[in-house]
C-alpha cells in the first residue's frame, strides 16, 4: 500500500490507474496490480531471503577459517606423528564445527591412552562413541531451518498458481461480463494479475531449490570430512596400541 502502491507509482497518481512508463515505479506499480496473493508471496520471499542469509552465515562459520579437506590432512599429520597437543591446537586455530568435533575426540583420545582400567577394544569404541556424540552435537545447527527453505521450493509454487487461477477468474469473469464484446482493458488486467503471482512464485521456488542444494552440498561435505577425520582418529589409536 505504502511502497508498491505508492501513487507516484501510477500513472495521473491513482492506484486505479496503469503504472507509470518505465523506471523502478512502472516494476513496483506491476507488482502492486498483481492482487491480494502479492503480499504472501512477497512474505515468502522475505523469509527465504532472512533464512538462507542466517544459513549461510551460520554455515561459513562452521566450516572454518579454512578448507575441511585441509583441515583433516594437518590432522593426520600430527597424528601420525603421535602429536596430540598439536592437533588439538590446530582445532583452536580452525575453529569450524569439524574442529569442534575433532577436538572433543583427541581430549577423548589422550583421556583413553592414560587409562588402564579397560582393554583397547573398549578404548575404540569410547573414543567412536566420542566422535558420534559430538557429530549428534553439531549437525543439528548445521541443519537447521533447512527445511524451511525446502518447503518453499513447493509452497511458493503453491501459491504463486493460487493467485494465477485467481487471475485468470477474473479475466474469465472480464469475458464474460462483456456481454459479447471483449473488455479489453479488464481482460488484459486479470491476465496480468495471474502473470505476476506466477512469475513471484516461480522465481522464489527457483531461488530456493538452489539455496537448498547450495547449502546441503556444503553440509554434505562437512559430514564427509567429519567422518574421515574421525576414522583417522580411531583408525591411529588402533594402530599405536597395538
Amino acid at each position: 500500500m505504502f511502497i508498491l502502491g505508492n501513487p507516484s507509482n501510477f500513472q495521473g497518481g491513482s492506484p486505479d490507474n496503469e503504472p507509470v512508463k518505465d523506471g523502478v515505479g512502472h516494476w513496483f506499480g506491476l507488482i502492486h496490480r498483481g492482487g491480494v496473493i502479492v503480499p504472501i508471496l512477497i512474505g515468502l520471499i522475505l523469509i527465504n531471503i532472512s533464512i538462507s542469509i542466517e544459513r549461510w552465515i551460520t554455515i561459513s562459520k562452521a566450516s572454518g577459517k579454512y578448507s575441511a579437506s585441509e583441515f583433516v590432512r594437518k590432522i593426520r599429520g600430527f597424528l601420525n606423528v603421535n602429536n596430540i597437543d598439536g592437533a588439538i591446537k590446530e582445532c583452536d586455530v580452525h575453529q569450524g564445527s569439524i574442529a569442534n568435533i575433532v577436538k572433543s575426540s583427541l581430549n577423548k583420545y589422550k583421556e583413553m591412552e592414560n587409562n588402564t582400567s579397560m582393554d583397547l577394544e573398549q578404548k575404540e569404541l569410547s573414543i567412536q562413541k566420542e566422535v558420534e556424540e559430538s557429530t549428534n552435537l553439531e549437525m543439528p545447527m548445521l541443519e537447521k531451518n533447512l527445511v524451511i527453505i525446502a518447503t518453499l521450493t513447493s509452497v511458493s509454487t503453491l501459491v504463486a498458481l493460487l493467485g494465477t487461477v485467481i487471475g485468470m477468474i477474473k479475466a474469465f469473469s472480464a469475458l464474460g461480463s462483456a456481454g459479447g464484446s471483449v473488455d479489453a482493458a479488464a481482460l488484459s488486467s486479470a491476465i496480468s494479475e495471474a502473470l505476476i503471482n506466477t512469475a513471484l512464485g516461480i522465481g522464489n521456488a527457483a531461488v530456493a531449490t538452489i539455496l537448498y542444494n547450495v547449502f546441503t552440498t556444503r553440509i554434505d561435505k562437512l559430514t564427509y570430512a567429519i567422518d574421515e577425520a574421525g576414522y583417522s582418529i580411531v583408525q591411529t589409536f588402533a594402530a599405536k596400541h597395538r
